[in-house]
């Protein structure tokens, strides 16, 4: 079945799905939440491509397998737990359809994300490529807004995002904006 634009391809092109995963009321643990939010500003201004798809989620496995299913690229961002933490480090991991193998737990979730990785590989609904950008926190205590190191990053990981996009279109041989010949 072909997915919509809002589900993320065009004229049933393999489409680009952005996902920020974590809970807005856990400081830090935020941090994909807010660069959604931020990358929604800059599409508002015609920074990416029509068709990508900016969504939010709590981490659950299947949901993040229904977001990037069939999708040729994914962006996934997310908090991250490392020992001993550099809060405000950014990990980023790229997978496409010839590298997939069985992932372990990335997120500061614990599970989801690898758990979705592995489902998603042995039911054949991976994206074409899956990248994620994992970043160190210091604060996931209830509350919002993000500690000052993490906070700093989101700016530079919009940009990371848009550049991601920009490089699988260049690899995928479409033009850098979806309006352009």
């Amino acid at each position: 079945m072909a997915r919509s634009e809002e589900a993320g391809t065009t004229a049933g092109a393999p489409g680009i799905v952005v996902i920020g995963v974590g809970n807005e009321f856990r400081h830090d643990d935020g941090v994909g939440w807010a660069v959604i939010a931020r990358l929604t500003e800059y599409r508002g201004a015609g920074r990416l491509p029509s068709g990508t798809v900016l969504e939010t989620c709590d981490g659950d496995p299947g949901r993040l397998l229904g977001l990037w299913e069939n999708a040729g690229l994914a962006i996934v961002l997310d908090a991250a737990d490392a020992q001993p933490a550099v809060p405000g480090r950014v990990h980023r991991l790229a997978l496409d359809s010839t590298h997939w193998g069985k992932a372990g737990a990335t997120s500061s979730h614990g599970l989801g994300l690898g758990e979705a990785v592995e489902l998603s590989r042995v039911l054949g609904r991976l994206p074409g490529r899956l990248v994620v950008y994992a970043v160190e926190g210091t604060d996931r205590s209830l509350g919002r807004g993000l500690s000052a190191p993490v906070a700093a990053q989101v700016d530079a990981l919009v940009q990371s995002v848009a550049d991601e996009i920009a490089r699988y279109r260049t690899d995928t041989g479409r033009p850098s904006r979806e309006d352009e010949p």
